[in-house]
């Protein structure tokens, strides 16, 4: 698959967790933060909690389920750029937490996976 359908399935993923988000009484705060170390998807809010979403999309799971592409690497560097982002915001003593939204093809349709504190650092 060339690198161009990655980024188009990538982007049609990110709108269906952002939607499914906002259906679960999520307010979406920032879509695509990017920093010179990374990117957050999706940083959404919903009660006193701030939550950054890794979204992983896939067409099939040859690979594994997508959720558990967001190894400790990825996870490690996420932690740097929600550091980065609550600096730039100046936001300080709210709860905060990672989520992974997963994404993966059955059939026609397309299944969603949320997983809440998807891991902590």
């Amino acid at each position: 698959m060339a690198k161009r359908d990655n980024k188009t399935l990538g982007d049609l993923g990110e709108a269906m967790a952002a939607q499914y988000l906002q259906e679960q009484n999520y307010k979406i705060v920032e879509r695509n933060y990017r920093w010179a170390r990374g990117e957050i998807d999706i940083v959404a809010q919903k009660d006193d909690t701030l939550i950054f979403v890794e979204v992983k999309t896939a067409r099939q799971n040859a690979f594994g389920p997508p959720e558990a592409w967001v190894n400790k690497r990825k996870q490690s560097q996420l932690g740097q750029v929600a550091m980065r982002y609550l600096q730039e915001n100046e936001i300080q003593n709210m709860d905060c937490r990672f989520d992974v939204v997963a994404l993966s093809r059955q059939g026609e349709d397309w299944q969603i996976q949320h997983i809440e504190n998807a891991f902590w650092l």
